[in-house]
């Protein structure tokens, strides 16, 4: 089995792209499952194979606890860890081909917090990777694209992970892809491009967060991905096979 985890900005896509991956492998005759580790969402684009919420209830947690909805979910996030094993269990009855890891909306509940990684290092795959979603919408600025990148950069040290970086919503900004394209490969053009923006003091500590990304190895581009038609995921599924089936791709 090998894993597949979608993290990224509440908002960014992450139940849509889990949703249009799953099809694109079971299409392609692969065996999928999902995993839905959000345990507030209240409706998905897909069927889960295993759901949390099976195992933890917020309107539980909060009636028992006096919590209100985040202390709720905080909590939930954590007890997630408490059911590794029943959730371990059931993955292998399933045993599937990819699991797909839909992470909850909230990034940090996930990646910052020791459940997050520990349920990352309890899950047993073969091989495991991150799919980092840019936001589109986010990230039209250049100071913007920095900064969601400086985020990605720190989920792939929390996770511990080989990261592949996605952008979505890439419909919704035609006119400014073609720039965040060239900003995720070129590294001067991006300077070049928050000088125009950015006041001194931000153009500052702007570009001296970038240096540091490149120096880790993050000018590795963005893979565009639309989750309304499905363009870009043959690119998506070629990177995640040269992580995960060492470069063999699944059959068109």
């Amino acid at each position: 089995m090998k894993s597949i985890f979608i993290t990224g900005t509440a908002g960014s896509g992450k139940s849509l792209l889990t949703s249009k991956l799953h099809e694109y492998y079971t299409k392609n005759g692969a065996f999928v499952a999902v995993l839905n580790l959000d345990p507030g969402v209240r409706n998905l684009p897909y069927t889960c194979d295993v759901d949390v919420r099976d195992y933890v209830d917020i309107v539980d947690i909060m009636q028992q606890y006096d919590l209100g909805p985040n202390g709720a979910v905080v909590m939930a996030n954590d007890l997630i860890a408490s059911k590794i094993d029943d959730i371990k269990e059931e993955i292998d009855r399933v045993n599937p081909d990819y699991l797909i890891v839909d992470t909850p909306g909230q990034i940090e509940l996930f990646a910052y917090r020791s459940s997050g990684r520990f349920v990352v290092e309890n899950i047993s795959s073969e091989e495991k990777t991150n799919i980092f979603l840019f936001d589109g919408a986010l990230i039209t600025t250049p100071v913007n694209f920095v900064s969601i990148a400086l985020l990605a950069t720190s989920i792939r040290l929390r996770l511990n992970l080989p990261a592949i970086n996605v952008i979505t919503k890439t419909d919704l900004i035609s006119s400014k892809l073609q720039d965040i394209i060239h900003w995720s490969s070129n590294l001067k053009l991006l300077e070049d491009a928050i000088a125009k923006e950015a006041d001194g003091e931000t153009y500052s500590l702007t570009t001296n967060i970038l240096r540091g990304l490149n120096l880790g190895g993050f000018s590795q581009g963005l893979i565009p991905v639309s989750n309304v038609t499905g363009k870009g995921l043959e690119n998506l599924e070629g990177a995640l096979s040269r992580i995960l089936n060492l470069g063999e791709e699944v059959e068109d």
